[in-house]
């Protein structure tokens, strides 16, 4: 891996192995951990996106790269720097503001 990952950067993660219900395969991430962590640690916090569109409450729907998608914010997981395999862009900052919201909203007592 070239770089160290940024806040709202994305980048393709391999997710496996997985246990029970954890998304699978390899599939584009948004990092979410603050890069204070991100460049001190070998961990990152991730949400990964889904081409397939459920519209449930916890998602944010993103479009990427021509696809049209959700973050999956129920499958946040902190990740290993080696599952990272290669940065492919940036969530742009009205979709960076919505999942940062959102997140707020999820861990809001």
């Amino acid at each position: 891996m070239a770089r160290s990952p940024h806040r709202f950067d994305i980048w393709l993660v391999d997710l496996n192995p997985v246990r029970g219900s954890e998304l699978a395969k390899t599939r584009p991430c948004v990092v979410v951990s603050p890069d204070e962590v991100n460049t001190r640690f070998k961990t990152h916090l991730a949400v990964p996106l889904t081409s397939t569109r459920r519209s449930w409450p916890h998602r944010v729907a993103v479009d990427f790269a021509g696809v049209e998608g959700e973050l999956a914010t129920e499958h946040m997981r902190s990740l290993d720097r080696s599952r990272f395999i290669r940065h492919v862009g940036y969530l742009d900052e009205v979709t960076a503001r919505r999942l940062s919201e959102h997140l707020i909203e999820m861990f809001s007592l």
